[in-house]
């Protein structure tokens, strides 16, 4: 083993260490890690943990009550999945609530993935020829139209992924 990896595992070790002296708490770094493969990754993006009581108990951080509602149903699943994977630094108790969630990184957003252009129809390529007529340079003209045009078929296919 290299002196840098052993180094980052000494440290990595005594943190972990240092952070068992808090108690229950101090496995909130074994739980955030955890988190994702154990509830998966539907669950992942719309809870997540928040912290850790003195009792044990985790509260988890929901995007709504519906989701704080649904979770809890699930909370013997739940913790038996944290317990497979963390042992006695599991959880005792879970409790959702509605409560802020980390931000998602952009390689985790939906706009991340590319989507292919839509197929830009005659409707929408004279609408985006008319809409960029008042502008005098040729070349913006064209470009503006265009783009137009493929915002205006985008639209048509799929009228729900506008921005609220």
């Amino acid at each position: 083993m290299s002196y840098d990896r052993w180094v980052l595992r000494t440290v990595g070790e005594s943190v972990l260490g240092e952070l068992g002296r808090f108690g229950p708490a101090g496995a909130m770094g074994e739980v955030v890690s955890a988190w994702p493969a154990a509830v998966g990754e539907a669950i992942a993006r719309e809870a997540w943990p928040a912290r850790i009581a003195r009792d044990g108990t985790l509260t988890v951080a929901t995007s709504s009550s519906v989701w704080a509602f649904e979770l809890t149903q699930l909370e013997e699943t739940i913790r038996e999945r944290l317990a497979g994977a963390l042992g006695d630094a599991a959880p005792k108790r879970l409790r959702f609530a509605p409560g802020r969630l980390p931000e998602r990184g952009a390689e985790a957003s939906e706009a991340a993935v590319p989507q292919a252009p839509p197929q830009v129809g005659e409707e929408a390529r004279r609408r985006g020829e008319e809409l960029a007529r008042p502008i005098e340079d040729e070349e913006l003209r064209a470009l503006v139209a265009r783009a137009a045009a493929t915002s205006l078929a985008r639209a048509e296919t799929r009228p729900d992924d506008r921005p609220l």
